[in-house]
């Protein structure tokens, strides 16, 4: 049977108002249309849903028992069609956020913010992690996107530059660092450096020695969370190379951050989602939105989105 949408709502303003005139007000057609809709509903089922007479039009037996039915199916999808034009509104929606430990207690939390002022009925979930497991989790689906330094490419996902930042030394206030105009790497290598464990410091050795062959990155510790490798750094165990953006957790520690030359290498941070998956509204305006949000920040090198 083709029953057509159109046909189920002429009957159910039928039934409710007990008038094709009224109903067809209702709904905003003729009566003649409208009763077009109840014929063609009564073609294709082989049978009256309306008892007519000069008097009144009231359901048949078989409209009675049609009646519950149809409303309820009517009822849910109306209810359904709602939900989906408030995700498309961004008036609800749900989306989920993978990013490291460092990027998720420093920049997002300002970002998620100041998202949910612009749209508040957004539920933003943040997973924090360490880096080598963001792209699993946004392959598996348990994320709509990630967020986080450059890894090695995967055809199942892309990624789109966030921004690109230089490498900062970090050291106590009293460090001799501070007293050098300019802190160059090799300066810096002169202190024990405390540096995070994994893909961080293995390819930060790599430009180092790829521009300078006789440098040489020798950690004194290595640490899973930048937060741990600055209390060090606090307790005047050590330096460690940082970025820009965790710039506001060096003053709790009392610590300076200063750019680090010769070389100045910088590290891109990347926007990962899963290809061929569908971003949801509330999380394609969440990227639109970080995007921007990065873009008035002294410290990146923004690119577009489309980069």
């Amino acid at each position: 049977m083709n029953v057509s949408l159109r046909q189920l709502r002429a009957f159910l303003a039928v039934a409710r108002l007990g008038s094709f005139s009224r109903a067809a007000d209702s709904l905003h057609v003729t009566q003649s249309a409208l009763s077009g809709l109840i014929k063609e509903l009564e073609g294709v089922l082989g049978l009256q849903v309306f008892d007519r007479s000069t008097r009144k039009i009231q359901l048949s037996e078989v409209g009675r028992k049609l009646h519950p039915i149809v409303d309820k199916v009517i009822q849910d999808l109306d209810a359904a069609l709602d939900e989906v034009a408030s995700l498309k509104a961004l008036k609800k929606g749900v989306l989920r956020i993978a990013a490291p430990q460092l990027i998720s207690c420093t920049l997002l939390p300002e970002v998620i913010a100041a998202y949910r002022l612009e749209h508040p009925e957004i539920q933003v979930r943040l997973v924090d992690c360490v880096v080598e497991s963001v792209l699993a989790r946004v392959f598996s689906g348990e994320v709509d996107f990630g967020i986080g330094p450059e890894r090695d490419p995967t055809p199942e996902i892309e990624a789109r530059t966030l921004f690109e930042m230089p490498f900062m030394a970090v050291f106590p206030l009293d460090h001799p660092l501070g007293e050098l105009e300019r802190i160059r790497w090799a300066d810096a290598v002169q202190y024990p450096i405390i540096a995070l464990q994994g893909q961080f410091t293995e390819r930060l050795s790599v430009d180092l020695h790829a521009a300078l062959p006789h440098l040489t990155l020798t950690p004194s510790n290595e640490v899973t969370f930048m937060t741990t490798a600055l209390g060090m750094v606090s307790a005047n165990l050590g330096i460690a190379a940082c970025l820009p953006y965790a710039r506001s957790l060096a003053h709790p520690y009392r610590l300076q951050m200063r750019l680090l030359h010769e070389p100045e290498v910088t590290r891109k941070f990347f926007v990962f989602t899963r290809n061929g998956r569908s971003l949801s509204p509330a999380a394609e305006s969440f990227i639109d939105f970080l995007f921007r949000f990065v873009e008035q920040h002294e410290w990146s090198a923004p690119v577009s989105p489309a980069g």
